[in-house]
């Protein structure tokens, strides 16, 4: 096993290298070139041997959505992206190239051949969820640091082997529930913890109610898609392009569990960081559900649903899957009040109204991942846990999939959050679920 200083050492030292090479060439060249300031880090800002080297695997929407948090950190660089459509690829090189006006991001289809470009430091994955795991498992063993999208697992068994994956091999990792870093969620958390709503008793958290996707018949696959990668270690399927094109891939159970999976565990990530119990989770799970008409939807997953969770000192977390895509919220509520956060707005309530005029003044959303990057950033440096480490997303992650186990059982399960198992067999063997293969992990 490699220690997380002795990783670091090793893991840094191309860096260093460089470093040490664009010193020997400024003392050898020191009298007759005189270098700018900012080729020496000497105005503030941080010289190009010092910048932390990023590639991108997987460049869709949400990374997209998210590049621009990370192209605007100075003291980091994009050298590479990866994907398996040949379209995505070839746009995201030009955004890239754009940026930094010159040509020289690489491109690669398969990112095995990214991991193993030794100039690489760390990775951003914004895949599609079934490939978060395996990619940030794959990146962890060749020695790179991780920003990975959430949802980080698609099972429970997954999201411990990320746990263990990134403890051996030294991995700073931070998951992409970057409401952590967002003012609004901040000061909901730190009202309900100064006991300003009194005792915490219930928190509810609302997703939108799922789709009903029509069927559809199977296509062939269009020009420039490995699809075979694009499917990668879920179950082989023909290609059908109501099924894979677009988000509909999200309301099925081998390529997205729905949005109490994938929405769901920014809630429940917030919920366990306020409650103080980011290495452990409830004891206890109910609900119930409506599921799309077989006769009419392929779709899988429940179009809407209300499932409970029950922590061992009574503290009971209620989801919802209702309603539309902008009523998202997490609401905290105590035997003397609540505070609300309003997901799509970041427009913050309360009862007493009083409590907001505790609020500071209006600062970036939760749109805007740059403080979450930053604290990756600085953990990468530091050598110190990012404010969302991998056993904590794991946890909050594992309230998703065990609420989603509990509808698909249609049945109470009890969960022993030290052993991570149910008091059910047919849920224990659902907490896994077996890679195709290349793709083991």
């Amino acid at each position: 096993m490699t220690s997380h200083a002795t990783r670091h050492v090793l893991h840094t030292r191309p860096v260093l290298e460089r470093r040490g090479f664009l010193k020997s060439a400024a003392a050898a060249l020191a009298a007759p070139l005189v270098l700018p300031a900012a080729v020496l880090g000497r105005d503030g800002k941080t010289a190009p041997s010092e910048r932390i080297v990023f590639a991108n695997i997987g460049v869709g929407n949400r990374a997209r959505h998210v590049m621009p948090c990370f192209l605007a950190q100075e003291d980091l660089v994009f050298v590479a992206v990866s994907d398996c459509r040949a379209d995505r690829l070839a746009s995201a090189k030009q955004m890239i190239d754009a940026h930094y006006r010159n040509s020289d991001c690489r491109t690669y289809a398969d990112f095995r051949e990214l991991l193993a470009q030794k100039d690489i430091d760390a990775v951003f994955i914004a895949t599609g969820d079934r490939w978060h795991t395996t990619a940030s498992i794959f990146a962890a063993r060749a020695g790179k640091d991780i920003y990975s999208e959430k949802p980080v697992s698609m099972t429970i068994s997954e999201g411990r082997s990320l746990v263990e994956a990134c403890r051996r091999c030294g991995t700073i990792y931070q998951a992409g529930t970057q409401r952590r870093s967002t003012a609004s969620y901040r000061f909901a958390r730190e009202m309900v913890r100064q006991g300003r709503i009194g005792k915490l008793r219930t928190v509810e958290m609302q997703v939108w109610a799922g789709p009903g996707i029509p069927h559809d018949k199977p296509a062939p696959v269009p020009a420039g898609w490995d699809f075979d990668t694009w499917l990668g270690p879920v179950a082989w399927t023909p290609f059908v392009p109501k099924r894979h094109d677009g988000g509909n891939w999200n309301y099925f159970w081998d390529t997205g569990e729905g949005p109490i999976i994938g929405m769901g565990c920014h809630y429940t990530d917030q919920m366990q960081w306020t409650l103080g119990t980011d290495c452990t989770g409830p004891v206890e799970f109910e609900g119930t559900c409506t599921w799309p008409d077989p006769a009419k939807f392929m779709s899988e997953t429940p179009i809407t649903a209300e499932v409970r969770c029950r922590y061992a000192d009574g503290l009971v977390g209620v989801m919802y899957s209702r309603r539309t895509f902008g009523e998202r919220y997490i609401k905290y509520i105590g035997d003397e009040g609540w505070i609300q956060v309003d997901d799509q707005t970041d427009k913050v309530t309360a009862h007493p109204a009083s409590i907001l005029d505790l609020q500071g003044a209006a600062q970036v959303g939760w749109a805007d991942a740059g403080g979450h990057v930053r604290n990756l950033l600085d953990s990468i440096r530091s050598r110190r846990p990012t404010i969302c480490c991998p056993e904590t997303a794991h946890r909050a992650q594992t309230i998703c999939q065990a609420m989603n186990l509990s509808l698909r059982l249609g049945r109470k399960l009890k969960w022993d959050p030290v052993a991570e198992c149910f008091d059910c067999d047919q849920a224990n063997r659902m907490r896994h679920r077996q890679p195709r293969a290349p793709w083991i992990i």
